[in-house]
């Protein structure tokens, strides 16, 4: 019989992560490569490992996620945010450590969009009397 697998969908600011847990040893593999390898940086490795440590699934499951878009900080918080999602359909018990930690609650926040007449979202141009 084939080992299950869970699926959850992840975005944070324009980037979204397909992200499948399989039962494994805990490696996290992102677009094909190691997550270490792959964001370079500590930080956001442990941010994508704490829907893990909340849980208490780390080492249970091997994770693989696809990302797209946006920068390697928001592709952190997106395969976060799938990983959250994904833990859900393992155990729906999982929802209470999850939602207290905010895992499930996609980040808003987007880059505003630039208006007409000002030089970037809000600023205006600088104020000439003459």
């Amino acid at each position: 019989m084939a080992e299950p697998k869970y699926y959850g969908t992840g975005r944070r600011k324009t980037a979204v992560a397909k992200v499948w847990l399989v039962p494994g040893q805990g490696k996290i593999m992102i677009n094909k490569r190691d997550a270490k390898s792959y964001f370079g940086r500590r930080v956001l490795e442990v941010m994508v490992e704490q829907p893990l440590h909340q849980t208490g699934t780390v080492g249970k499951y091997d994770v693989i996620a696809s990302v797209r878009g946006g920068g390697i900080s928001g592709q952190a918080g997106a395969v976060r945010h799938g990983i959250a999602r994904a833990l859900l359909k393992v155990d729906p018990e999982y929802r209470i450590p999850l939602k207290r930690a905010g895992f499930l609650t996609r980040d808003p926040r987007v880059k505003e969009r630039r208006k007409y007449g000002l030089k970037k979202a809000r600023k205006a141009p600088q104020f000439s009397k003459r």
